[in-house]
């Protein structure tokens, strides 16, 4: 059995601040430690119910948070970016099931720790109609190559995204957020218990999980803070504005969606 592991950080059991995990502040290099911690406590759960090959990909902000020298010895992992597919680098047709851990909600959800959209940049994406938090962005990526989502950690709104989002993924609330900025939170040891039981009901319960699909043609739409982002995004072919911050575009399936939102946000970059 094949795993794929997305680790994201703003959903990591401890992280309540952005000092947490800014890379440079006084917090960041504890909450590293952190992370790692939290990574390998999902793959030593998923090694003792029967996962043979564990592959994590570090997902936030720069790529290259979780500390190679005390990662787990048993998993591989893809640090470092840009990669072309960012947070689902390294996915394909091989995996059995894809873990996402340390996820958040996407932006406006009340009482979601860190709540956005891959960059602070994006108000919404929509997929087809339908609100995208990172969880349904990338799952239906894992979609694409016929993987379902199997596990979601992070705030209770995280794993609502999550749920809303996917074809039924087992959730595990590893704190309760209060605010964007503010939760309840647990021991580790509680946090571990509650990974463990969740990874375990996930890898049961995988034999009748299905791929979130979308079928072609993908109508992408994203709205950006400022009208400036949506004018710089219609620099790719084929992208049309809804409005003033607003753009819209239909591809012919949907890694050709992704690709199109990962390239609108790094045409964007460097915007103010």
């Amino acid at each position: 059995m094949k795993i794929y592991i997305s680790a994201d950080m703003e959903g990591i059991s401890g992280v309540v601040s952005s000092s947490h995990v800014e890379a440079g502040s006084g917090e960041y290099e504890r909450f590293r430690r952190l992370m790692t911690r939290e990574v390998n406590a999902v793959i030593e759960a998923a090694l003792e119910c029967g996962a043979s090959e564990i592959v994590v990909n570090d997902s936030h902000n720069k790529m290259d948070n979780i500390l190679i020298e005390e990662f787990h010895p048993k998993a591989c992992l893809i640090s470092g970016s840009p990669k072309p597919l960012s947070m689902m680098q390294g996915i394909d047709e091989t995996f059995d099931a894809v873990f996402f851990v340390g996820y958040h909600a996407r932006p406006g959800v009340a009482e979601a720790i860190m709540d956005h959209t891959y960059t602070g940049t994006v108000m919404y994406a929509k997929i087809n109609g339908k609100l995208m938090s990172e969880a349904g962005l990338n799952g239906r990526l894992a979609g694409y190559f016929g993987v379902p989502v199997a596990l979601v950690t992070g705030d209770q709104n995280a794993v609502k995204c999550a749920k809303d989002e996917l074809n039924d993924p087992v959730g595990v609330v590893v704190k309760e957020a209060i605010t964007r900025y503010s939760a309840k939170v647990y021991p580790f040891d509680v946090v571990r218990e509650k990974i463990r039981e969740g990874v375990k009901k996930a890898i049961e319960k995988l034999p009748n999980l299905k791929p979130t699909v979308e079928q072609g043609p993908v109508e992408l739409e994203v709205s950006f803070y400022r009208s400036i982002m949506a004018d710089m995004a219609l620099l790719i072919p084929g992208m049309a504005k809804k409005d003033g911050r607003t753009v819209v575009y239909t591809a012919k399936d949907y890694l050709e969606a992704y690709k199109v939102f990962r390239a609108a946000l790094a045409i964007n970059s460097g915007v103010q």
